[in-house]
């Protein structure tokens, strides 16, 4: 059976290099080259979607692909295609970068210039490593194998507006539904989630932020398991503690959950911390929640502007969630699309505190009254976002993207 080669470079003279060489290699089925990292992650998915055995065998990364860097973009496709081998071309193939590559779960480096038997020896044994890896796949269930879990992100416009009691309704509509779902803190000084839902926790998400590697068994340490279902990864006890989440780390953190749970619902608080954009970023569903007053209205605006201009997300791939609606506000959801140039959910919360003031006193908030109105807006917004089982082909596509895409972009450091 040849062994199909996926090429991944950016720069048009590599590509033109690489690929003869590729076709002059014996039993080797070179597909068509992608010219980025974001149509590299589409293509695979693409092709995972339909089976495993659709995957290319070996993938070819250049140094000079972008936008994401290359050893970042092989962590992912090491995290979210196991099956897949895959090997850096690099002018730099010192020892220091060598261990880096094989960190990030590359499986072989090929020095520049290009050479044909070395090109030969290291797709070839990257491909029989594949295989092997298949046939293990194929024994178990218990390894991902798929385009990965939905990732939806809810910040706020500001404090106080009711984001984490929306991740976490969201979160409980898609268990309820069948669908195996984590619920990510990263609100990293400030998170509440535990409260709402009465835990006490040991570890965190920051257990996770210096772990090259998240495996299966590592990422389920983690991870407290609730009564309903919900897998939780917590915010730290310790709010200062919530620096060493890197962007790198958050990165590798959701992709882990994102390759064991269908959904990921992330609550990403009010304040936009460098992990807190990577998340952002990466996510298939990003919404803003906010109330309809001037004050939180003025903030979404601002939250919106901010994602542009640090490429973490377009407005009109953002999704605003107005919470406390009712008709006699002044400010409706029109309006409010209008002023932030988002997407606004067509499923609006009603302003009704004292439904949830017991249950959030309580620290029960998955205990709601399954008849009150808020719930069953909530509810009802997880189904508009295709979060509930038997909705997928729904979901709402104003702020969201197609699943498996990774809207990957450089943009600069946050707060250095």
């Amino acid at each position: 059976m040849p062994t199909r080669i996926l090429p991944a470079v950016g720069d048009a003279d590599a590509v033109r290099s690489l690929t003869t060489l590729l076709s002059q290699l014996p039993d080797a089925e070179p597909v068509a080259p992608v010219t980025d990292s974001t149509q590299l992650i589409d293509t695979l998915a693409r092709l995972a979607s339909e089976s495993i055995d659709e995957l290319p065998e070996v993938v070819v990364v250049h140094e000079r692909i972008g936008p994401v860097p290359a050893l970042e973009l092989i962590r992912e496709v090491a995290l979210r295609f196991p099956a897949v081998g895959v090997i850096l071309v690099t002018s730099d193939v010192g020892p220091g970068l060598f261990q880096a590559a094989m960190d990030y779960g590359a499986r072989g480096l090929i020095a520049l210039p290009l050479g044909y038997e070395e090109l030969a020896t290291r797709v070839h044994a990257v491909a029989q490593w594949s295989t092997g890896v298949r046939r293990h796949l194929g024994a178990t269930t218990d390894v991902f194998t798929g385009v990965g879990g939905t990732v939806v992100t809810v910040s706020g416009a500001k404090g106080g507006v009711g984001a984490t009691t929306t991740a976490v309704q969201l979160a409980l509509a898609a268990q309820a539904s069948g669908r195996p779902t984590a619920l990510l803190d990263m609100d990293l000084q400030t998170g509440d989630i535990a409260s709402y839902l009465d835990v006490q926790f040991r570890r965190s998400v920051v257990d996770l932020a210096s772990i090259t590697d998240i495996s299966p068994r590592v990422l389920a340490d983690a991870v407290f398991a609730h009564d309903t279902g919900l897998a939780l990864l917590l915010a730290p006890g310790e709010g200062e503690r919530g620096e060493e989440v890197t962007e790198r780390a958050a990165r590798q953190i959701v992709s882990a959950l994102r390759s064991r749970y269908e959904v990921v619902v992330v609550d990403c608080g009010a304040q936009l911390s460098g992990a807190g954009a990577a998340v952002v970023e990466m996510a298939d569903t990003a919404l803003l929640v906010t109330t309809p007053d001037v004050v939180a209205v003025r903030g979404a605006k601002r939250a919106v502007r901010m994602w542009d201009r640090l490429q973490v997300r377009k407005a009109e791939e953002s999704t605003v969630v107005v919470n406390r609606h009712s008709r006699s506000t002044e400010i409706q959801p029109a309006l409010i699309q209008k002023i932030t140039g988002t997407g606004v959910a067509a499923t609006v919360i009603p302003a009704n505190f004292k439904e949830l003031q017991g249950a959030v006193d309580a620290g029960r908030v998955h205990e709601l009254d399954a008849k009150g109105t808020v719930k069953q807006a909530l509810w009802t917004l997880a189904g508009e976002l295709g979060l509930v089982k038997g909705t997928e082909g729904n979901s709402h596509r104003n702020g969201g993207r197609e699943r498996g895409a990774l809207a990957f972009r450089r943009r600069k450091e946050l707060g250095r």
